[in-house]
């Protein structure tokens, strides 16, 4: 069983940054796929970002892309998400995902294992 702790949600105003992380203390894991998704309240789980274990392999979701940047560092077991230019609509609990093995479709869902446990952001207008 792999456990996954997030770390890193906050408060923050709009136009802000924040940096994610989670630790994924398991062994292999630079064999992971490595993910983040967001929900919202009433809103579906939305694709964040990922990354494959090839660290110059990355996605991310549309509302995303060019603000903010998935990581990994296979040497701590570390999976990061730096999120610049905050907005409003960004705020949701984030979840850090894993998956043991490849997979073609990165941003569904239903493709990871483990969940962590979530963290909240919250960015005032």
């Amino acid at each position: 069983q792999v456990q996954l702790d997030e770390s890193g949600g906050g408060l923050v105003q709009a136009g802000g940054s924040l940096r994610l992380s989670c630790a994924a203390p398991g062994p292999a894991f630079s064999s992971y796929v490595m993910g983040w998704f967001r929900q919202a309240p009433g809103k579906e789980r939305e694709f964040v970002a990922a990354i494959r274990w090839i660290a110059a392999d990355t996605y991310y979701g549309d509302s995303v892309k060019g603000r903010f940047t998935i990581s990994r560092d296979n040497a701590k077991n570390t999976v990061y998400l730096q999120m610049n230019s905050l907005k409003p609509e960004d705020t949701a609990v984030y979840y850090c995902a894993a998956r043991r093995g490849s997979a073609n479709n990165l941003r569904d869902k239903s493709i990871y294992n483990y969940w962590g446990q979530g963290t909240q952001v919250t960015v005032s207008s």
